[in-house]
């Protein structure tokens, strides 16, 4: 069965590859022995010399499958899905392209999958060792290992396998490191960042007590302080957002079509979240701190003085979105100053508070 799936995707892979124009699934269909063998070929059909004529009524056998034409096409479409799936996994860059009629094709450029021929140094190769192990928490571990391996084919040292040209020191290390990537939106976003596929999702806000739904064009995925964030272009807002991936609700869904805003060539995730997230002062505020309480609060302060009775009075950097951060600590910290500060803190307890 192994080898039957393999030969499949050869057989899919060298179809979108030679092609001129976009295929679609019927031709595609048409064209693959495996998937003639077990589904038969499309509705209307047309074949070759010696291959006879399209199936209807009277005029050939019915799918291999021995189901119904409706239920060999739900299933063959089912294979074709997957089929395209796991290429796309292998690295292979399918595009999807939608003809004048309407209908779908398939087509892998030549350009878009050749690879310049790769070399690397000590340093790079150790650092391409090092991101392996980062990815070991995600399903990228997969393909990480996978990469590693098509590098040690072609004849690439890599560090982990002690070699002359570098000192890759022990071969494990007690200390080694981790991204951790366990929100279930993580894998689809990165796949649509990847293929540039638009993506819809409901997504609740830290200042919203339901989700909304978004219909994004992904663009970078980043790490910042233990959470993951997305960047992209939000279609409903016409404009570029940034979304984290802990407050995405129930699946990702992929759309077809192309993006229709241009891709930036700095995409600056980072900036933007400090920015939302306080760390970009624009001025100071003054806050009521019970003792022994807020000590994240009290790493940022700028001064600190002790006000008697179990609280203590801060000043610390004011930017945008530091009432979000506020709200966490919740009949601890109260606000003095500035008057909108406290204003927006209030309003974030009272929704907190209706639920």
């Amino acid at each position: 069965m192994a080898i039957a799936k393999a030969e499949r995707l050869m057989n899919l892979a060298l179809c979108l590859l030679g092609t001129r124009r976009p295929l679609t699934k019927r031709e595609l269909r048409d064209s693959i022995e495996a998937y003639v063998e077990a589904f038969g070929p499309g509705r209307g059909a047309a074949f070759g010399p010696g291959r006879g004529a399209a199936f209807g009524p009277g005029r050939g056998a019915a799918p291999a499958s021995g189901r119904g034409a409706a239920g060999s096409d739900d299933s063959f479409n089912r294979m074709f899905e997957r089929d395209k799936d796991d290429l796309r996994e292998l690295g292979l860059v399918i595009e999807t392209v939608e003809g004048i009629d309407g209908e779908i094709g398939y087509l892998a450029r030549r350009d878009s999958n050749r690879l310049p021929p790769i070399t690397l140094d000590a340093e790079e190769a150790a650092a391409l060792g090092l991101a392996a192990k980062v990815w070991q928490q995600a399903r990228l571990a997969g393909a990480a290992s996978g990469a590693l391996q098509k590098l040690r084919a072609a004849g690439m040292p890599l560090a982990e396998d002690g070699g002359e040209d570098y000192d890759a020191g022990p071969p494990h290390s007690a200390l080694e490191p981790r991204i951790p990537a366990h929100e279930a939106a993580f894998e689809p976003l990165m796949l649509a960042c990847r293929d540039r596929r638009p993506v819809v999702f409901d997504y609740r806000k830290s200042t919203a007590a339901h989700p909304e739904q978004r219909q994004v064009e992904p663009w970078i995925l980043e790490c910042w302080r233990g959470h993951w964030y997305v960047a992209g272009w939000d279609r409903g807002r016409k404009a570029e957002r940034v979304f984290r991936l802990s407050r995405i609700t129930g699946k990702v869904r992929s759309r077809q079509g192309k993006f229709t805003a241009p891709v930036p060539d700095h995409v600056t995730v980072r900036e933007t979240v400090e920015s939302w997230a306080g760390e970009t002062a624009t001025g100071t505020a003054r806050i009521r701190l019970r003792a022994e309480h807020g000590y994240p609060l009290r790493a940022r302060a700028l001064s600190v003085r002790e006000l008697g009775d179990g609280w203590d009075e801060l000043e610390i950097p004011y930017g945008h979105g530091l009432d979000a951060w506020l709200v966490e600590f919740g009949p601890d910290a109260v606000v003095l100053e500035p008057a909108e500060l406290r204003a927006d803190v209030v309003d974030r307890l009272r929704a907190v508070a209706k639920g």
